[in-house]
């Protein structure tokens, strides 16, 4: 009832406090954030490990086991999930809300350098990351052109897009989809091994011992001094090709183009991108947890005109799918 008496007996003071209070509203209103979902990040830490070549069953037994068994005596673990795929390893853990992410991640990282001499050697360090809520893709791009493979497309991307599309304020991340990248490739013929009595193994050792690159100390002299290195002959297919894997009793030299064919292909030749029934190259851009999506979009739009405008003659760069049309 004070507020209410005051308003009739002071009427002038209560239109300054009314029209305060809008004009206060409006300015609140004109600098609010829009967002899909509520800045709202839970205490969710992955677990990543690639293992080249291995199979399911073995990256399941060898390595999702041994990290599952690391991390589950963890304080403040609500949920634990794994998948287990060819050549890679995924574990997530999903902590109480009460419980501080940076922390989490500390106990994790703790828990698994205690068991990093039990994983095979073969597989790369495992690595594990904070996920956050607004992980998720906002922008796809397309790159696209008729006169290129998926090989060339992403050699350029990473070479040219990427960063210019990284250096934009409030991107996190781009991704990469159907990406190809150059590798040398060695197909070995198991009946040409199975003749002479090789295995795969020695194909790796050859290999491990050959294909080097080493510092060779430095040479000093009075006036100049020099890096001393001992470089690697094999740089190409036919280089590789003759490389020795092992002399036979008799004196036979056997190469490896003897057992396999070598040649510069993709590293994973089953990742494709395909968009209207034609092969691109997917970018999907990841803004950071404080940047407003709109702006972003936005400043992405622009710097694809740019990009557009210095693009070879053929390549074309559009967008495929913009989740700030939903936010607008």
């Amino acid at each position: 009832m004070i507020l209410s008496d005051i308003s009739i007996k002071r009427p002038v003071l209560a239109a300054v406090i009314s029209l305060m209070l809008v004009v206060v509203g409006i300015i609140a209103f004109t600098r609010l954030p829009l967002r899909e979902l509520p800045n709202i990040d839970s205490p969710v830490v992955s677990i990543d490990v690639n293992y080249p070549g291995a199979a399911a069953g073995v990256v399941e037994t060898r390595i999702t086991q041994v990290l599952e068994d690391a991390v589950a005596g963890i304080e403040g673990v609500d949920l634990l999930s794994s998948s287990s795929r060819n050549g890679r390893s995924s574990v997530n853990l999903e902590f109480n809300l009460s419980r501080d992410i940076e922390s989490a991640a500390n106990d994790v990282r703790d828990a698994i350098s205690r068991v990093a001499d039990r994983l095979p050697e073969e597989a790369d360090p495992p690595e594990v990351a904070k996920v956050s809520a607004d992980a998720d893709v906002m922008m796809w791009l397309r790159v696209v052109d008729p006169k290129s493979d998926a090989l060339a497309l992403t050699d350029y991307a990473q070479r040219f897009i990427v960063d210019r599309l990284s250096s934009i304020p409030g991107v996190a991340q781009v991704r990469l989809a159907g990406a190809q990248r150059y590798a040398l490739r060695i197909w070995l013929d198991d009946a040409a091994l199975a003749a002479r009595g090789l295995t795969v193994a020695d194909v790796e050792a050859a290999l491990r011992r050959e294909n080097l690159e080493l510092p060779a100390g430095r040479l000093e002299s009075k006036e100049r001094d020099f890096l001393l290195r001992i470089g690697r002959s094999f740089d190409s297919p036919e280089q590789f090709e003759q490389m020795a894997i092992r002399t036979m009793p008799d004196g036979q030299i056997v190469r490896m183009a003897d057992i396999a064919r070598v040649a510069k292909e993709s590293s994973e030749r089953r990742a494709w991108f395909r968009g209207n029934g034609e092969p691109q190259l997917g970018l999907g851009v990841i803004k950071t947890s404080t940047a407003n999506s709109l702006q972003v979009a936005e400043s992405i739009r622009t710097e694809v005109d740019r990009i557009n405008e210095s693009l070879p003659k053929g390549m074309e760069m559009g967008i495929n799918f913009d989740a700030t049309v939903f936010i607008d």
